[in-house]
């Protein structure tokens, strides 16, 4: 099968757009797609940047940032989307466990909307190509590492109380807590191990 149409037949497999992440402001969704690239889809399975935000408002869910996390520019143009939605493009390849650095930039970008957007319940959108593994782990990462979420505090109170050969069971409750929001709000399990992996053995970034 030719490589492109292999790609594209893997994209269409995934719904367009996952539930906002209880609790957050998180939304996950695939990548939109240029018109260019659209073109030979049937109806029912275009989505490109104006679809997705149809489909977000008809759950009456507003965007305000989109955090496009694949490695590349050719899915769709920035001018296909409208002046007023902030989108921040952090390259993070594929199948690996993102660096230090790509964190760094994922948690400053969320920090920076969430200051700036205290008084409204603008959502932070991200991406991959199909919205699951890159996606699923920066967000949880994200949401493991960061003090003041509140199941993380729950987890953490709780951590007290244990003797300290039990800190494994509150780190598996802490990775299973969160995949199973992000898993819930998207319809789909994060798939990659390593990326499982890392967020159940791997250090926080701070």
């Amino acid at each position: 099968m030719d490589p492109n149409k292999k790609k594209n037949k893997e994209w269409q497999d995934y719904t367009a757009v996952g539930k906002r992440l209880k609790g957050t402001r998180f939304i996950a969704f695939k990548v939109p797609l240029k018109q260019a690239l659209i073109r030979t889809l049937p109806p029912s399975e275009v989505f490109g940047p104006w679809e997705l935000l149809d489909a977000l408002k008809e759950d009456n869910y507003e965007l305000g940032l989109i955090i496009d996390l694949t490695f590349t520019t050719r899915y769709y143009n920035l001018q296909d989307l409208p002046q007023s939605l902030l989108c921040v493009k952090i390259f993070t390849a594929g199948h690996e466990v993102p660096s230090d650095q790509t964190i760094l930039s994922f948690k400053r970008t969320v920090h920076r909307f969430l200051r700036d957007n205290q008084d409204n319940d603008k959502l932070i959108g991200v991406h991959c190509t199909h919205g699951l593994n890159r996606t699923g782990y920066l967000i949880c990462r994200y949401l493991i590492d960061v003090d003041g979420m509140a199941p993380a505090q729950a987890v953490q109170r709780k951590s007290r109380a244990f003797r300290p050969q039990q800190e494994d069971s509150v780190t598996d409750l802490t990775l299973l807590l969160f995949s199973a929001v992000f898993n819930s709000s998207r319809g789909y399990a994060i798939e990659r191990q390593n990326y499982l992996d890392d967020l159940q053995h791997g250090p926080k970034r701070r």
